[in-house]
């Protein structure tokens, strides 16, 4: 057996190759334990599509579901469930280095690699720290939301005090980690209006979106803007100009719309579009009916979706950083300018095609998934359109058609929401047996581009 395990530990000669060989033994095991009867609520076994759609839906915090949450499972899949979003989060990798570090004392070359590629930390030397900070800081957060959601369940809603807690634990976790399951039928439209609890899980799912590298650093410097890095300038800015913006134009578009916005007072639509606008970051929660939005409303949750959060943390999609360097490679090319600058610093032309790369990636996975759903679902585009880009995101918005789309639409997405929490770019490196490196350089070949 000793002679066995190196071995097999040698056949991942990557650290994205053990990333994405641990979600998907997560997944497996999560559906394992959902297809129990135990955890369903009629006490039967729940059948495997069912089981490793919502597993992987939990543990890569996407929210998408195939059966009403509250109704179909029981206390123990709830449970099951919660860990799952909770493993997905933190990421397989920082958990697996908080237990080593908490066993051994110890911490070697390889579980550093390991654990820097999904924490996406700078220097080796720092991972211990980072992860240890990692865990406090997401366990903390979601005490303090869990905490407010308690007692707004227990005062403003009369749940007994365990019921209260329960809930407020379970939305905690979801929120933080960008998941959006959610213990209600109609998800959190009936607190369309009440500011403790959208408020609260708004600024949870915003919070656990900016990456945790960015919160330490504006946890480290927030009286000196002028010192953060680029990463914490662009994810900040970026992430305010689209939740201002995504707000103003649910606004204008949905203000009239009486099936969303158009029942709410005043003070009621802003707080219901800012959630609204919030959620694609990419949590799946919802305190409007998506299906009843307007077209022009998908199209624009759309990119919000596809956009998604901040790098290093709990939220999907191409990420903030993603966009907002690709804005500045264009503004270099339409000046003219031999290379990009961000601020006071110039970008490598390594994260220039890394930011291309997966942005390109994205676009064609969410091409060619939206054609297959549209072949075998009768479902319309736009409809599709806004399912493909929630799964590839880990969003977890819907119009109301995941249920619907039939098995192999469901495996699909299943795929979509997998390749999305672990990335384009880790997954495929982490089928690539090895990296090859060119020696040599070819002539250059002026190309017309345009």
């Amino acid at each position: 057996m000793r002679t066995r395990a190196p071995a097999l530990l040698e056949r991942f000669q990557h650290p994205a190759q053990v990333i994405v060989t641990g979600f998907a033994a997560v997944v497996l095991l999560g559906t394992g334990l959902l297809m129990l009867p135990v955890a369903a609520e009629s006490g039967e076994s729940t059948d495997w599509v069912t089981a490793l759609f919502t597993a992987t839906s939990a543990a890569c915090v996407t929210g998408l579901a195939v059966v009403d949450t509250a109704s179909h499972w029981s206390a123990f899949g709830e449970v099951v469930i919660a860990l799952l979003i909770q493993v997905g989060g933190l990421g397989i990798m920082t958990l697996a280095t908080l237990f080593t570090v908490l066993l051994s004392g110890r911490l070697g070359l390889r579980a550093r690699l390991f654990a820097q590629a999904e924490t996406k930390t700078l220097r080796m030397t720092d991972v211990r720290t980072v992860v240890r900070k990692v865990v406090l800081f997401s366990l903390a957060c979601e005490a303090v939301v869990a905490v407010v959601l308690t007692g707004r369940f227990l005062i403003g809603y009369g749940e007994p005090f365990g019921r209260a807690v329960y809930l407020g634990v379970f939305h905690a976790v979801s929120s933080f980690n960008n998941a959006g399951f959610a213990l209600w039928a109609d998800n959190l439209m009936g607190f369309v209006t009440d500011p403790w609890v959208s408020l609260t899980i708004a600024v949870s799912v915003i919070v656990g979106g900016l990456g945790f590298p960015v919160w330490f650093e504006l946890l480290r410097d927030w009286r000196h803007p002028g010192r953060w890095s680029v990463l914490t300038r662009i994810t900040v800015w970026v992430t305010v100009i689209l939740l201002v913006g995504g707000t103003l134009v649910f606004l204008a578009t949905e203000w009239r719309n009486p099936r969303t916005l158009g029942g709410l007072d005043d003070p009621g639509k802003v707080l219901a579009a800012f959630f609204a606008a919030v959620m694609p970051r990419t949590a799946g929660f919802n305190s409007l009916d998506i299906s009843a939005m307007y077209p022009s409303s998908w199209l624009v949750t759309d990119l919000l979706m596809f956009v998604g959060g901040g790098s290093a943390g709990t939220a999907g999609g191409i990420k903030v950083t993603t966009f907002g360097l690709l804005a500045f490679v264009i503004w270099a090319e339409m000046r003219g300018e031999q290379s990009v600058h961000v601020g006071n610093r110039r970008l490598p032309e390594s994260v220039q095609r890394q930011a291309v790369s997966i942005s390109l990636i994205g676009v064609a996975l969410v091409a060619v998934s939206t054609y297959v759903l549209l072949v075998l679902t009768p479902f319309s585009l736009d409809r599709v359109l806004f399912e493909v880009v929630s799964a590839f995101g880990t969003t977890g918005l819907s119009t109301g058609i995941t249920a619907q789309v039939g098995v192999a639409g469901q495996l699909l997405l299943v795929v979509l929401m997998f390749v999305g929490r672990t990335g384009p770019l880790t997954l495929g490196s982490a089928l690539a047996l090895k990296e090859h490196t060119r020696h040599y350089q070819l002539p250059d070949e002026k190309m017309i581009v345009g």
